[in-house]
């Protein structure tokens, strides 16, 4: 049994995404002395996946160039995971009286939206599967930008309809293949920071743009909504072209020492050696690193790309498998019963908060509160502050929890410790029931607003904690992985849109938020069968793969 009581596997000898973290710790040390490690206070970090020799693979660029794609894509994801969907919210009610339409008409024009994204998800994950992340990433910021420029011109509600599903284009892959970025670019022990930035901005940052959208839409008119998002939207375009270059890779597959249950480490450690003597003269005979693609031969004698040459729009194809396979693998994954978990269990918590969003203007703009629909958009503070506090909570413990229970573990790193994020998930179901009895019995709205508060808290825990675990613990699907939790969560959302206003009116909203209470509390109470029997699980899957048997290849087999 190891550290807290993660079971231990009996079948393989090396149970993938078990590694090798601490380097000083570990009884091979004469092995792992030679990998890569990190710098500074990481220099007994092994760092995985190990980095290749080619300057051109994204673990090899620098700080300050993974800090501005970063930077880039939270951007995007701010404009289109997280303004979008709320954007309306706080002015359903006026946009309900100028169309001269029911308040859930106007709700649903937003679930068409988002019926759209997640419909596109799969062609989103095959695409970029398939000719990398980059062109992907800039048609769907152009989607978003065509959809605003629609909306902002439209004066019925059919037009509006239209630019909403034109909208619905662009946040797909923003808010999936930007999450799986982070394992293109980071190493295991920088992700949970990354995750985090991420995670707050799909599940809090909305929160923020509801306090500024609130008073735009009171004071100047919902359609400035869109005028001003116009701009926001062509610079994230620009942003995409010049400084995101593409992220995928096809890495010689024994660098993934967190995918592979023969790790090879011997070998890996031979061959770094034999090129820390070959220095720059690389001899052809010495393959320190063969990628067996079209284009192979020594990584370590390739020329890093320019910055013009970083601009093009396609870089070659990252799969050889068809079309249709990448279309399917997203809903193959779910055979996988831990990633099936972490997406329900992070789409269905998302779903529960996108609910009370949908309830906001329909609980506060009447009696007895009789909130503006800038009043409405101010309480979005209360989750906002919510979110903000769980993500520097977990960000700043999650990597640094992980890394001493590796050394509590003679050194070894397993996925499932990042399931301990899970444990201030459970404030998740405290908030959601405190939130509805407190609005069927009128509480104060800076309670409601606490109490939404502390329930964005704990799902900001959950998203983060989850999805870290999903990348470290089956990095080779994180592509589809997210992309099922996008279509999983955006379906609920398309669902919710027609039947939670009028249950809230009907049944009263502390009915409501009980039973998402309690299927909260349900949905995180399985997380411990993850953690213990988590390891053994993940060699099952090795062992029985379904994909593989069904000839789907999640990533690229080099």
């Amino acid at each position: 049994m190891g550290f807290l009581g993660v079971l231990e596997d009996k079948h393989l000898q090396h149970v993938p995404a078990t590694v090798v973290l601490r380097e000083e710790q570990h009884i091979q040390t004469e092995i792992t002395a030679a990998l890569k490690h990190g710098t500074g206070k990481n220099a007994d970090i092994v760092l995985i996946p190990q980095p290749s020799e080619d300057p051109n693979d994204p673990l090899n660029w620098s700080n300050t160039k993974k800090f501005t794609i970063m930077a880039i894509i939270a951007y995007g994801s701010t404009l289109y995971a997280s303004v979008l969907a709320p954007l309306l919210s706080p002015a359903l009610v006026l946009i309900a009286m100028d169309f001269k339409k029911e308040v859930a008409d106007i709700t649903v024009i937003s679930g068409y939206m988002l019926l759209v994204t997640a419909a596109s998800g799969p062609i989103v994950n095959a695409c970029a599967r398939k000719y990398g992340k980059r062109p992907v990433l800039i048609a769907s910021s152009f989607f978003g930008l065509i959809g605003t420029i629609v909306c902002s011109a439209v004066n019925s509600y059919n037009g509006l309809l239209i630019g909403r599903i034109i909208q619905g284009g662009s946040i797909s892959a923003f808010e999936s293949i930007v999450v799986a970025m982070i394992g293109d670019l980071f190493f295991v022990h920088q992700r949970g920071y990354w995750m985090t930035l991420i995670q707050f901005i799909l599940g809090a940052a909305s929160n923020f743009s509801a306090i500024i959208v609130g008073p735009i839409a009171s004071n100047i008119g919902w359609r400035y909504l869109f005028h001003i998002l116009i701009a926001f939207a062509a610079l994230e375009c620009v942003l995409l072209i010049l400084f995101v270059p593409e992220t995928a890779y096809n890495r010689d597959h024994r660098y993934d020492i967190d995918e592979l249950a023969d790790d090879k480490l011997g070998e890996l450690a031979a061959a770094e050696q034999r090129h820390a003597h070959l220095g720059e003269k690389g001899q052809a005979g010495e393959e320190v690193v063969r990628i067996e693609t079209a284009t192979s031969g020594n990584p370590a004698l390739k020329p890093k790309k320019t910055f013009v040459q970083e601009l093009a729009l396609f870089s070659g194809t990252y799969s050889e498998d068809n079309f249709f396979q990448l279309l399917i693998a997203p809903f193959a994954v779910c055979t996988n019963f831990a990633v099936l978990w972490v997406i329900i269990v992070t789409g269905g918590l998302t779903a529960f908060f996108v609910a009370q969003s949908y309830d906001m203007a329909q609980i506060f703009m009447f009696p007895p509160y009789n909130l503006s629909a800038a009043g409405v958009g101010y309480l979005s503070l209360g989750p906002f502050l919510g979110g903000l506090i769980g993500s520097v909570f977990l960000g700043g413990t999650l990597d640094p929890l992980i890394k001493w229970c590796a050394k509590k573990n003679s050194g070894v790193y397993e996925p499932e410790y990042r399931l301990l994020g899970m444990i201030p998930a459970l404030l998740t179901g405290v908030g959601l029931f405190a939130f509805g009895y407190m609005c069927q019995n009128h509480f104060s709205y800076y309670a409601t607003a606490t109490m939404h508060g502390v329930c964005l808290f704990g799902i900001v825990c959950a998203a983060i904690s989850a999805s870290a675990y999903a990348i470290d613990a089956y990095r080779d699907m994180s592509s589809e992985i997210f992309i099922m939790n996008m279509l999983f969560k955006n379906l609920l959302f398309y669902g919710f849109s027609y039947f939670v206003n009028d249950w809230t009116f009907s049944d009263g909203p502390a009915k409501v938020f009980y039973v998402f209470g309690g299927i909260a509390f349900v949905m995180i109470g399985t997380t411990p069968v993850f953690f213990f029997w988590g390891k053994r699980y993940r060699s099952f899957w090795h062992r029985h793969n379904l994909l593989e048997k069904w000839g789907i290849r999640t990533h690229s087999e080099i």
